[in-house]
Order: structure tokens, then sequence, then C-alpha cells
């Protein structure tokens, strides 16, 4: 028995619409974005209080004649940077590493440094041995 060409589920239709979907930006209210002349990220959720721009809002709804607050650049000059709590690195990457590639850069460092503060006290600790 053949199937017919019209039950036939090739996949195809399902990965155009996927590729179509990644080549469109994604404009967030909580992506951030750096400045690419002085490294200055402008969060969202925080929003900038120098410029009086209230918590939230997104890097497309600033005015148009905004500028960085530390070196005065255009908004042309910022660079979308994704999310602020995301794992550092590459998707592809995420799942090899014992776990601490999906871990977000704020907690690799606690991770790190709590390390090297417990190996500290640690040995810190032979002295008090007799």
């Amino acid at each position: 028995m053949e199937i017919p060409p019209q039950e036939l589920n090739t996949g195809l239709e399902t990965n155009s619409v996927a590729s179509d979907q990644t080549t469109v930006p994604d404009h967030r209210a909580d992506h951030c974005y750096e400045c690419g002349v002085c490294g200055y990220i402008y969060e969202p959720a925080l929003g900038e209080p120098k410029s009086r721009i209230p918590e939230g809002t997104a890097f497309v709804d600033l005015p148009q004649n905004w500028r960085c607050p530390v070196c005065t650049s255009k908004k042309s000059k910022f660079a979308d940077i994704g999310l602020s709590n995301k794992p550092s690195g590459f998707a592809e990457n995420l799942g090899y590493g014992l776990g601490v590639n999906t871990l977000t850069p704020g907690q690799k460092n606690l991770l790190i440094f709590g390390g090297l503060a417990l190996g500290f006290i640690f040995f810190i600790s032979f002295y008090a041995v007799d």
C-alpha cells in the first residue's frame, strides 16, 4: 500500500516557517542593549533615572533623541545583547559542562568566588590545628 503524496509529511513546511521566525529580530521589553562606544548597558527593568526614563521602558520605546548617559552616543550605536539573566554562551553548548553551562553569569560568579572563599577559610583553619 502506497501513501498518497498529500498525506506524506516531509517536515519541510515546519522548517521553512521556523527559519523565517528566527530571522525576525526580537525587540522585547526585557532585552538589554550595550553601547558600542563606552560599554554602558541599558537595562529596561532598571530604566534610566538620570534621563528620567521609568523602569520597564523598552529600548525601542526610548525617545528618538535619547543618548547614552555616559558618552552621549546615539541610539544607533547600541546593540541588542539579549536577556540580562540568560545563561552565557551558545545555546547548543548549554547541555555540557557538568550542568554549570546553564547557570547565569551571576550564579557562576557566586560559584567561583564562593568556592575560593570556602577554600581560603579551609586553608586558614589549618592554623587552628595544634
